[in-house]
């Protein structure tokens, strides 16, 4: 039986975070990314040192920083429905526009593809397509949650998630903090003592590719119809597009999705998965993925949505980024009046360590712990000086100074 494995957002007290790993990227180069057409800035564009494996993802400003222990001689950008764009970056700014790619419709393409038969074929691919020996990431995760339109939460987090090869499950996989921070507001109205499950582990637990159970094994997909859509690009390769959505009639105990698997069209290797999760039984979402809740405290999810993208390496892929993003409300009994909150959980893998070794037990951070109650307080302007992080948006910066000074 397949789980979500969402975040945790315990507004609770604090605990000390573990020590910091020594580091030595004394090399950036940082920037903005646009389209070229509009001068928007581009969320989540990944941004790759070519080679090195030093990598990070793009703000809600388009924003990034990418560190490294050696001199940036390149860097390659790559978004969802643009072309890829590797550069050679004079000084430590650069402006980067990307181009939009309309794919060129081959009717014959789209018609004639069978998508239950291609994304057969991709699973079978998995074993040849991803990683085939231990891995150990370095990545950064970040959980935020919002009060209407007002940030109450933040936490942050470099971690270690261990994974083993993609023939195997994810039993073994495991995530585990080096260095951890986080913000709270103290005003008493704003606590919401509502926890999920989650946290660093949306790495492992909720890899769609490698976790099969959640939608890409036999028994799921029997739960869905397939239907093929127009190719797009992604880091200037073509991929097919195949949405999914539940069978009307399928009868099970936990909330199904809705949404696009981006298949590779070279190798059949899935580059990205979407999913929205379908909130039409109420009862069915709670229970998937709510750990616990205070008596009294009524709580009706609105949203939960995913992103898991991909990024190839050699012959092979691996993980690079994942975002949920999930919407809800609460209120008390007798109360009339409900307050909407929205929490965005994202993690970038932003290098691999040249040695795979296990994450020990003790150090491992179970689906169950609460970021909030493991991190130390905001306090250091240079917490993050030695790690690839997701910049902050100005936005969310303002926020934690807000924050910090309550």
């Amino acid at each position: 039986m397949k789980r979500i494995i969402l975040t945790i957002i315990a507004l609770v007290g604090f605990m000390s975070g573990l020590a910091a790993q020594e580091d030595s990227l004394r090399f950036s180069v940082g920037g903005k990314v646009v389209d070229a057409a509009t001068d928007e800035a581009l969320r989540g564009v990944e941004v790759l040192i070519p080679g090195r494996n030093y990598a990070t993802v793009t703000n809600a400003d388009g924003k990034f920083t990418v560190k490294s222990d050696a001199p940036v001689t390149e860097l390659r950008f790559s978004h969802l429905g643009y072309k890829s764009v590797t550069l050679a970056p004079e000084g430590s700014s650069v402006t980067v526009r990307l181009q939009g790619i309309s794919m060129p419709l081959d009717p014959a393409m789209i018609v004639s593809a069978e998508p239950e038969r291609l994304v057969g074929e991709a699973i079978r691919r998995v074993k040849q397509n991803y990683m085939d020996k231990d891995e150990l990431l370095m990545s950064f995760y970040r959980e935020t949650l919002q009060k209407r339109n007002r940030y109450i939460y933040v936490s942050e987090a470099v971690a270690k998630v261990f994974k083993t090869p993609y023939k195997f499950g994810v039993l073994r996989d495991a995530a585990g903090l080096d260095k951890s921070r986080v913000v709270v507001s103290n005003r008493r109205r704003d606590t919401v003592s509502v926890v999920f499950l989650g946290g660093p582990t949306l790495a492992t637990n909720f890899d769609v590719v490698k976790n099969d159970g959640i939608l890409l094994s036999e028994y799921e997909m029997r739960n869905y119809v397939f239907s093929m859509a127009p190719p797009v690009s992604i880091g200037g390769r073509m991929n097919f597009a195949v949405k999914f959505r539940p069978i009307a009639v399928a009868d099970v105990p936990y909330p199904l999705y809705s949404g696009t698997l981006y298949i590779d069209y070279e190798t059949l290797a899935f580059s990205r998965v979407e999913m929205t999760m379908d909130m039409g039984d109420e009862e069915k979402v709670i229970r998937d993925i709510l750990v616990r809740k205070p008596a009294g405290l009524r709580f009706h999810p609105r949203e939960v949505s995913v992103v898991m993208t991909y990024r190839q390496d050699g012959d092979r892929w691996r993980l690079g980024y994942a975002r949920v993003t999930m919407r809800f409300s609460c209120d008390w009994r007798k109360r009339l009046l409900h307050t909407n909150y929205s929490c965005i959980n994202e993690l970038v893998v932003t290098g691999v360590s040249p040695e795979a070794t296990q994450i020990p037990r003790e150090r491992q951070f179970r689906s169950r712990d609460a970021l909030s109650e493991k991190a130390e307080y905001f306090s250091d302007p240079d917490f993050w000086k030695d790690y690839n992080i997701i910049e902050p948006s100005e936005s969310l910066e303002h926020a934690i100074d807000r924050l910090k000074k309550r």
